[in-house]
């Protein structure tokens, strides 16, 4: 019911994780990600404790292999799941249980995993990857890119309902966290909440404490300036 594309830069260590489907607030449950520790996406029938599990393994540095293969042996559902993740090296895991309805299965290259079920067909996950590869712009907009143009080839075979972006560089909690939850045009709305985070939030979330700057900037003429200035 679902597809997802999670994705690293290598340059930088960014994590970033994008969600479609036609289900309700997907963004909630379905894409963890974390600055330098790793991204995970738990779909299908989805699992949410994989990612309470699979979110600390990844920050402390295990192998995508090694926990999905434990995550999926604890539990007796497994064949109705699909979980993907990436990791801070850009080693991945995909795993689409057998009774996941079609079409489903999983797709990836360097630093980027795309996975997917009950989608018109593979051209969903191969349009997706491909539109990732060959977007130009920042981390956001080629994740928007990408997912639209895995809806353009057919994306959810029911249709659409939400959407869900998540960007993380450096800290534990996200650089750009945005979701539509239930809407006629998820994507659309998630292309629009870029636009408008572009405005002031994108600026005052470099000033917040985080990884390497415990107590950020708590000027607020700094801030205000940078703001005046806008995204850099």
């Amino acid at each position: 019911m679902t597809w997802s594309i999670l994705v690293r830069d290598p340059a930088t260590g960014a994590f970033g994780a994008a969600v479609a489907t036609r289900f309700f607030a997907v963004g909630a449950l379905c894409i963890h990600a974390e600055g330098r520790a790793g991204a995970l996406a738990t779909q299908a029938l989805i699992n949410p404790m994989y990612a309470v599990h699979g979110m600390p393994r990844l920050r402390a540095g295990e192998a995508p292999a090694d926990i999905g293969a434990t995550l999926l042996a604890a539990d007796a559902g497994r064949d109705h799941r699909q979980l993907h993740m990436l990791d801070a090296q850009g080693r991945a895991f995909r795993f689409t249980g057998k009774e996941c309805v079609d079409w489903c299965g999983a797709i990836g290259a360097d630093n980027i995993s795309v996975a997917g079920n009950m989608l018109a067909g593979p051209a969903v996950l191969d349009r997706t990857l491909d539109a990732w590869l060959t977007t130009p712009g920042s981390m956001a907009e080629r994740l928007l890119a990408a997912l639209r143009a895995g809806e353009a080839a057919g994306g959810d075979k029911r249709g659409k309902q939400s959407a869900a972006l998540r960007i993380c560089t450096a800290d534990p909690y996200p650089d750009l966290d945005i979701r539509a939850d239930d809407h006629l045009d998820p994507i659309g709305e998630l292309e629009r909440l870029h636009r408008v985070s572009q405005e002031r939030y994108a600026v005052f979330r470099r000033f917040l404490p985080g990884a390497d700057s415990p107590c950020g900037v708590f000027d607020r003429a700094v801030i205000e300036a940078a703001v005046a200035r806008g995204p850099s």
